[in-house]
């Protein structure tokens, strides 16, 4: 323990609390965090829209701006990880289980509940497609983009400890950082990330034992729930044990595999020409449209920004809280890289396959509904809408169970991941943080979700994701200026011309 920083005591005091707050008072917790909640997305709506426009914006400028010859290293450094296991191990930490848990359910909530028009025809069905892909989109992997390019940036080329705080020593300078105004940094870090991790816990827990009561006696409960969290607990904490070149490794290619087995599976036994002519329709509108999706706060009309409140803002606030983590995890593999092939690979590829998964999915569950072979789609509880789609499939019970080994995976890869990054957190920068390190964050985590879970489940979870993400929004912002500064420093030394 001898290595870590003041930022491992007070995170861990925190959240120590937070979770003995949710075990003695779950009802105070969750009337107090809803509130937070209520006035965040009441009155910061817009800032949210606002904040992950920028992102996306500043993404794309450094892309074309000569900055994106610079590279995150030295520059005879060539990169760590094939370029398939590096998008293995990115994707696998910044969308999993929420992938896998969104993936029938979400199109199917807008097309029976739409931001506008009439529910339940086939427009309904068209924005459907069209919000799910602007939501696992370009402006996700821009916010996973702008953290990870600083902290890789910062710590690879600048050799700069792999924390937050450090990526702002252009703009606050040395002292600063590494004082009282740093530690604060990190530690808004850290509750970020591990309340942003907790919700996708959840998510997988409830979704694991939905599953389950497909297919089994087992019933989807709170208890199933709390089981489900405490073995894969064990599960991952073994694996983090193991390293980062063993356990997420041979973690992150398993996921990769399953999850093209599943979603092949699915695209072979279903609506195969349908799906198709789905995903490409619907990507070209979601370019089309993608503007007006962007900056939409319908301030007009009451039901489209409650609708816009509790789905877009919910879900970049999601994304925010879990980017310190995701972020710093993907920094972590991505040295070697050019700024340039760096925020291609994180912007592009997992957009366009988290856009053909919905596509996949989404596609098939909507054709169910749209064409009478499964009408009560709808009226599944969130978590087992998945396996409500498989159950009309052909070998629907092996899709049910490739999906709930799926769900394992990412679990087991999320957490385990997190654990990592949580320790490179409080340990300075830590490229190998020591293991009770990990296993107290492991923990916590698990604790967190719990806590969350029986509080209020699903509501209680996006309630956390939401008011996490508030003021780690303004050190993302903050973060985007300093890496500039540090880029035009860099590229007067290295005479690349404007």
């Amino acid at each position: 323990m001898n290595k870590v920083t003041p930022v491992f005591w007070i995170s861990l005091a925190i959240s120590a609390v937070f979770v003995l707050w949710g075990t003695i008072s779950p009802s105070n917790l969750q009337a107090v965090s809803g509130e937070i909640q209520g006035f965040l997305t009441d009155k910061f709506g817009w800032f949210y829209l606002l904040t992950v426009a920028i992102f996306l914006i500043f993404s794309i400028y450094l892309v074309v701006s000569p900055f994106g010859k610079l590279k995150l290293g030295q520059p005879n450094e060539k990169p760590e990880y094939k370029t398939i296991t590096w998008f293995a191990m990115l994707f696998s930490a910044g969308m999993g289980i929420g992938l896998v848990f969104w993936g029938s359910a979400e199109p199917l909530a807008h097309y029976a509940t739409p931001p506008t028009g009439d529910a339940e025809t086939a427009e309904a069905a068209k924005k459907a497609l069209r919000y799910a892909f602007f939501h696992w989109g370009f402006h996700v992997w821009a916010i996973y983009t702008v953290i990870a390019l600083a902290i890789g940036y910062f710590k690879f080329r600048r050799k700069a400890p792999g924390v937050i705080s450090a990526t702002f020593e252009p703009l606050l300078g040395e002292k600063a950082t590494k004082g009282a105004l740093g530690t604060a940094i990190d530690v808004i870090a850290v509750f970020a990330t591990i309340f942003g991790v907790a919700t996708s816990l959840g998510l997988g827990a409830t979704q694991i034992a939905g599953g389950l009561a497909f297919i089994t006696p087992i019933e989807n409960n709170k208890l199933t729930q709390f089981v489900i969290i405490a073995v894969v607990t064990v599960l991952f904490m073994i694996s983090a044990w193991s390293g980062l070149s063993k356990g997420i490794k041979y973690l992150s290619n398993t996921n990769i595999v399953l999850a093209i087995g599943l979603i092949a599976m699915t695209l072979i036994l279903g609506p195969t020409v349908f799906i198709m002519n789905t995903f490409t329709s619907t990507l070209g509108s979601y370019v089309q449209n993608l503007p007006m999706m962007t900056f939409q706060m319908a301030p007009l009309s009451t039901d489209q920004n409650e609708w816009i409140q509790g789905w877009t803002v919910f879900y970049w606030a999601w994304f925010i809280s879990w980017s310190p983590f995701v972020g710093t995890f993907i920094a972590r593999v991505s040295k070697g890289r050019t700024i340039r092939e760096f925020i291609m690979g994180v912007l592009l590829g997992p957009s366009i396959f988290s856009a053909f998964w919905f596509a996949v999915f989404g596609g098939t569950s909507l054709k169910q509904e749209l064409s009478g072979q499964n009408t009560g789609l709808t009226d599944l509880s969130t978590e087992q809408a998945l396996f409500g789609t498989f159950e009309t499939m052909p070998m629907g019970i092996i899709l049910t169970i490739v999906a709930i080994l799926l769900i394992s995976t990412f679990f087991i890869t999320s957490a385990d991941s997190a654990t990592f990054v949580l320790g490179m957190q409080t340990t300075n920068g830590s490229l190998n943080p020591p293991n009770v390190v990990k296993l107290s964050w492991g923990v916590i985590q698990a604790a967190t979700a719990a806590v969350l879970l029986g509080a209020g489940g699903l509501g209680a979870l996006q309630t956390a994701a939401i008011v996490s993400a508030f003021p780690f929004a303004f050190i993302l912002l903050f973060m985007c200026w300093s890496l500039l500064i540090a880029l035009n420093q860099d590229a007067k030394e290295a005479k690349i011309k404007k």
